[in-house]
């Protein structure tokens, strides 16, 4: 029992800690059939989001909106260098925790014993009630994740082994997976080895935590690495010094940044074959809910790159499909102007030079550069004619 007592002050810290309202977010209630009870859930909207018609994947944040600040701060500097999107947030509030985020009853001595055996019916209600009045209120796109520290980290695990195709991505800070003597750790151990075949991401980390907590959370682990099944992306974090409560402050940053793909093409992954490019910006397309062309300045930003590594085939190539997506687009013609210039071939760099001038709108903030980039190449084409 004497663990009872820690456990005890860990469930008030989330208790009180995660019931907090937020004054600035969307608030509603939702008469639950399912639990027979009334639910609470606060919404946090992109910012733009009343300016758009845009759908957005959304996450749903168990332990409530308490942890919205600290999501849309860390969201908001990855959605600042375009290595997520813009997002909604449901943050789900509590009123029976551990009946909720346990699918079985403790009978573990070292915490309260009868509690919990919930999941179910909790998951349930979040299929079937939550998530349908969410997508009739909100522009919600099809990406979902599910989020959870401790014992809602529990749940996140149980609702990627119970309904595979219901989230795309499940994050479980410092997963509690001592509760009633590691059931939790049994049953992935029987997930796994059934080698479930659905794509999905999966997030966990854990602290300093010892026992009880330590010697279940190391067995989960090793299960994940002798029969982790290929179509599950795991990513563990392991944050020596930091203690229970803080892991999902420790860990938020690498749990998204590690899901979301980046608008940003990384250099080391292109060749020749530009549908490469194409079928990433295809599975951003998706994962996202937003336009799958390739962005003009990421593929002229890759030819820039190459040019400067002394590849000026594959720059080319580069310039030259990017124009392919954007052929009215005056920066993406002039990315062919720089690749022929830097080939010598001046008559073809003036030629798509003065298309770019042609589609260019006045009210380009480089226009200007238009202008004078035809003026510099008549320049250097007749003093080549002359012999200059």
């Amino acid at each position: 029992m004497k663990y009872f007592k820690w456990l005890l002050a860990l469930t008030s810290y989330f208790s009180i800690a995660f019931t907090a309202q937020a004054k600035d977010y969307d608030t509603i209630q939702l008469q639950s059939e399912v639990l027979d009870e009334q639910r609470q859930y606060s919404v946090s909207l992109p910012k733009d989001y009343a300016n758009s018609e845009q759908h957005y994947p959304v996450i749903y944040r168990l332990d409530g909106a308490q942890n919205i600040p600290l999501m849309e701060a860390v969201l908001g500097r990855l959605q600042e260098n375009n290595a997520a999107p813009q997002v909604i947030i449901v943050a789900i509030e509590n009123t029976d925790r551990l009946r909720d985020m346990y699918p079985t009853v403790n009978e573990d001595p070292n915490g309260p014993v009868g509690l919990g055996g919930g999941a179910d019916k909790f998951l349930s209600f979040i299929e079937n009630e939550l998530i349908p009045d969410v997508e009739k209120r909100y522009r919600t796109h099809s990406t979902r994740i599910i989020a959870g520290a401790s014992a809602a980290g529990v749940f996140s695990l149980y609702a990627m082994q119970e309904r595979p195709a219901l989230f795309d991505a499940h994050i479980a800070y410092s997963p509690a997976v001592w509760w009633n003597t590691g059931a939790m750790v049994e049953r992935t151990k029987q997930w796994l080895s059934s080698k479930p075949t659905t794509n999905t991401y999966l997030y966990m980390n854990m602290g300093n935590e010892g026992l009880p907590m330590r010697p279940y959370y190391d067995n989960l682990l090793a299960s994940f690495t002798r029969s982790e099944p290929p179509k599950i992306k795991t990513v563990i974090d392991q944050h020596d010094g930091v203690s229970h409560g803080l892991t999902s402050t420790a860990g938020i940053f690498h749990a998204y940044q590690s899901f979301f793909m980046s608008k940003a093409f990384a250099p080391e992954n292109v060749t020749p074959d530009m549908q490469t490019i194409d079928n990433y910006y295809k599975q951003l397309g998706i994962q996202w809910g937003v336009d799958d062309t390739p962005p003009e300045n990421v593929v002229r930003q890759l030819g820039y790159y190459f040019n400067w590594q002394q590849q000026p085939e594959l720059a080319m190539t580069l310039f030259k499909h990017n124009m392919s997506h954007h052929p009215k687009n005056p920066d993406a013609i002039t990315g062919v102007v720089y690749g022929y210039e830097g080939q010598n071939n001046l008559a073809q760099a003036l030629s798509f030079a003065e298309k770019a001038l042609e589609v260019a709108d006045k009210a380009h903030p480089y226009y200007d550069y238009f202008v004078n980039n035809v003026d510099r190449l008549k320049k250097k084409v007749e003093g080549v004619g002359q012999g200059k």
